[in-house]
């Protein structure tokens, strides 16, 4: 049986896709293997926070959205990466 994500991790995930040059929506959906309707909410909330922004492809005829992290949501991803080694040591650490 598999557990459940948390909001946390689904965000983490989402903008870890982005940063690693995932940037259509479809895309960031399968990455983070969930359905349509939630990935809009996140993205749009991701975009109220400021964490990242939402830029239009104009070159071709049809307007593509892009989705680019911005050093806020890079900053984010950096705490959480710290933050999860120092857990990490410290469980290392307590089993020895």
């Amino acid at each position: 049986m598999f557990r459940r994500r948390s909001r946390l991790e689904i965000i983490l995930t989402i903008l870890s896709n982005i940063r690693n040059g995932m940037d259509k929506p479809t895309r960031i959906m399968y990455s983070a293997n969930m359905s349509w309707r939630p990935v809009q909410k996140i993205l749009s909330s991701l975009m109220e926070q400021d964490l990242i922004e939402m830029r239009m492809n104009t070159k071709s005829r049809q307007s593509r959205k892009r989705y680019v992290i911005k050093q806020k949501g890079i900053n984010l991803l950096e705490y959480f990466d710290k933050a999860n080694e120092i857990v990490s040591l410290e469980v290392l650490n307590a089993v020895d």
